[in-house]
């Protein structure tokens, strides 16, 4: 006769894993019921601002130099090196500041004869640049023609560094204003107010007035009128504003 045994009751194997797991406190119940975070959503306005201050100018920076032709190569640069030589010596006797050259070039000159083009003679040219107080540039161009300049590429208008400094902030703290006052503009019109500042960048610069056009020289009967005028100290700033 066969004896039948009572049958055991199944466990789960998922569930003596669970068990055993809270027992140890190794189980996260966020598995079970995932949580998702909602970021906060950040309410910014960006506007940028703009200042200008405008600064006399005490100093000019003058490019000239010497443009000679002759029948050859050597001859051309011979001359303008000579030139050349005389007009620097000249800006280191009146002490000019920042003296460099800037370009020195030897390039030939053609015709056309029928159908070819030859070659006729050579252009040789030495630049130099410098820079010195106003007032005192008209007659220095006089005195550099005179020693053997022959051509004035341009005159640009610039301040001291030290003239720079004040009126840089100056121009900064203008157009910080500036987008501030745009900010609010915008928010008041909304029904909206200003927070804190979140992000700031400032990007500030020192154009240089246009230079004057090229010209040719060959002498002068009378001093040369240069007149300085002002430089613009610009500046942005960039604001990004929470509200």
């Amino acid at each position: 006769m066969n004896r039948i045994l009572p049958s055991r009751p199944r466990v789960n194997l998922w569930s003596q894993l669970t068990a055993l797991s809270l027992a140890l406190g190794v189980v996260s119940l966020t598995g079970v019921h995932p949580v998702v975070a909602q970021e906060q959503r950040l309410n910014t306005l960006t506007v940028t601002g703009q200042g200008v201050v405008n600064v006399p100018t005490r100093l000019a920076q003058v490019r000239l130099g010497v443009e000679v032709q002759g029948k050859t190569a050597a001859d051309a640069q011979q001359d303008a090196a000579r030139r050349s030589q005389a007009v620097v010596e000249l800006l280191r006797s009146r002490n000019v500041d920042q003296l460099e050259t800037t370009g020195i070039r030897l390039n030939p000159l053609y015709s056309r004869q029928g159908d070819r083009r030859v070659i006729t003679g050579y252009s040789a040219s030495n630049l130099v640049s410098f820079r010195l107080p106003t007032e005192d540039a008209g007659a220095l161009l006089d005195n550099a023609v005179n020693a053997g300049a022959t051509r004035i590429d341009g005159i640009s208008f610039v301040a001291t560094d030290a003239a720079i400094a004040a009126p840089r902030q100056q121009a900064i703290r203008a157009a910080t204003d500036d987008a501030l006052t745009q900010a609010d503009t915008v928010l008041d019109s909304l029904n909206l107010s200003r927070q804190e500042i979140v992000r700031i960048q400032v990007n500030a610069a020192t154009p240089t007035p246009e230079p004057f056009l090229r010209s040719e020289v060959a002498g002068l009967d009378r001093a040369t009128p240069v007149i300085g005028g002002e430089q613009q100290i610009s500046a942005s700033v960039t604001l990004e504003v929470r509200y």
